[in-house]
């Protein structure tokens, strides 16, 4: 936003679009952090307002889950979780991974959602999806108390499990997947604008994305059954960021540091691109959606 004086023209301030291609103009998003705290209450508010179980639903969700993977993975593929009970090692994938299928979807719909308010208030764009990140870790919050719920459970019921000595690395995993799930739904939401029914093909593609990010299953298995096909694990940074969140939290398994530095760079590179599209795309989204 420009600032213009009366003899330079008629108008006070002069609103246009970003000039710099690349930038998640943080300085002005700290300006409008009101803004976006205001967001991230109407998004948690709102979401099961009208609903009749209302937050329950977010323990509902991961509960019914892992007790599926249980009983179909687990009982009757007979997956090995090893020491660690099969409901709590499915849980903990489950947790993580719904964050990001959260950030996900909820951003990859920021500009058809939002093309009312965007063409008549202006703020920074980038305020939409970032509210969704932040306030989407509530919900994980809520799920992860309930991890640790079954944790102590199964725990205090004799059972050895204990989380490794590194489990304060945990929050940055969380963190990888919030950005994971913002840059991607930033370039989703780009394309979205010009192809609508890519909308419905996400949450298509997020159900089979998570039979590939090891989830319900350690990513040793499927070098150990299928090897020919375990490139398809490998290459995948969420199965590295599910296999840590596992291996912090239940101490099983290993973690590559390899895999972790790849994940890193991907994750960044996602968001390098996510947000190159969202910025070009927000110049002239108003004219297509």
């Amino acid at each position: 936003m420009e600032k213009k004086s009366f003899a330079e023209g008629e108008w006070l301030y002069e609103i246009g679009p970003k000039n710099n291609f690349f930038s998640l103009n943080l300085k002005e998003v700290w300006h409008y952090r009101d803004l976006l705290m205001l967001f991230v209450k109407r998004d948690v508010v709102t979401v099961y307002k009208q609903t009749v179980l209302g937050p329950l639903w977010y323990l509902i969700q991961p509960l019914f889950t892992s007790i599926i993977f249980t009983l179909i993975f687990n009982n009757v593929a007979g997956i090995s979780t090893g020491s660690v009970p099969p409901f709590l090692f499915n849980l903990a994938g489950i947790t993580i991974w719904n964050y990001f299928t959260a950030c996900l979807n909820e951003t990859s719909d920021t500009f058809k959602k939002n093309a009312n308010v965007f063409g008549k208030v202006y703020f920074p764009r980038i305020i939409m999806p970032l509210s969704i990140v932040i306030s989407n870790l509530l919900k994980f919050g809520i799920q992860f108390l309930i991890f640790i719920a079954f944790y102590l459970y199964y725990v205090l019921n004799g059972t050895i499990v204990a989380p490794n000595k590194m489990v304060f690395l945990y929050p940055f995993l969380v963190i990888l997947m919030g950005i994971l799930g913002l840059g991607l739904g930033m370039f989703i939401s780009s394309m979205v604008t010009k192809y609508r029914d890519l909308s419905f093909l996400v949450v298509f593609g997020v159900q089979l994305l998570m039979y590939g990010s090891a989830v319900m299953y350690p990513m040793a298995l499927l070098q150990e059954k299928i090897p020919e096909y375990a490139w398809l694990v490998h290459y995948n940074p969420l199965a590295y960021i599910v296999e840590a969140a596992r291996y912090l939290l239940l101490d099983m398994g290993t973690v590559s540091l390899s895999g972790i530095l790849y994940t890193i760079g991907v994750t960044f590179l996602i968001l390098t691109i996510g947000i190159l599209s969202f910025n070009k795309t927000e110049k002239s989204f108003i004219d297509t959606v």
